[in-house]
């Protein structure tokens, strides 16, 4: 018998072409759950689904537009076909951008709407049939500090990932009764493409890693007994305590 957490799960995770995503999914697979990898392109997710196999693990790449509602529609329909459950999902693909509220265009404004919150929206609506059939099953959606404080240069950033706490703390009450958790995880900064871009200043050897916030993710899915953590805050070592 397995030792491994997740074995015999299946989760999907997006934007896991690259940093946090991609993270997280190796934790996923690394566990034994059967991953769904989604991102706009797939030559990324080809490799990292190469990597998880050579690993021993079970994973199948979707590029998926998370922004198109019948693109994702067919991700959540051809994970539960390839794998024959659904157990977690993680919303982790976003984009950022970046500058003074006066400055940003309308179509600025819809496009990170389109990705930070449709995206999760669509991808809840779609998967709760199925996370319904499991015993424990889970969402995380990834939000940021930006969700639920403010910085200058990031109201349209900002708008969306509140949007996404909002939306998350009203989900989890909407699906408790169904045993279906959703989390919220708010990390600071993280060495990533999209740090580089709100920051480029800031000295990348400070920032937490993927790995970081993928352990804070796998912590989530695979908590047992009574306890519930409906939202995991984490700060680079060299921010302030509790600010």
């Amino acid at each position: 018998m397995s030792d491994r957490l997740l074995t015999d799960k299946a989760a999907i995770v997006t934007g896991a072409g690259r940093g946090i995503g991609k993270a997280v999914a190796l934790a996923l697979a690394q566990e034994g759950a059967a991953v769904t990898l989604a991102a706009r392109t797939d030559g990324e997710l080809m490799e990292l689904a190469h990597e998880i196999e050579s690993l021993g693990g079970r994973a199948l790449a979707c590029a998926t537009d998370v922004s198109d509602e019948k693109a994702v529609r067919r991700l959540v329909e051809t994970a539960v076909a390839s794998f024959g459950r659904l157990d977690i999902v993680v919303n982790n693909a976003g984009i950022g951008i970046y500058g003074p509220l006066t400055g940003m265009t309308v179509e600025q404004w819809d496009r990170a709407m389109a990705v930070n919150v449709r995206g999760p929206f669509l991808l809840c609506r779609e998967s709760i049939p199925y996370l319904r059939l499991q015993e424990r099953s889970c969402i995380v959606n990834i939000s940021s500090v930006v969700g639920v404080k403010g910085y200058a240069g990031q109201s349209l950033y900002g708008a969306s990932k509140h949007a996404v706490m909002g939306m998350s703390k009203a989900l989890a009450k909407e699906v408790q009764s169904d045993g279906i958790r959703v989390h919220a995880v708010c990390p600071g900064g993280v060495d990533t493409a999209m740090a580089g871009q709100s920051r480029p200043d800031l000295d990348r050897s400070v920032l937490m890693q993927p790995e970081e916030i993928a352990d804070a993710v796998l912590f989530l899915v695979t908590r047992r007994g009574k306890a519930v953590i409906d939202e995991i805050h984490l700060h680079r070592e060299a921010s302030p305590p509790w600010a």
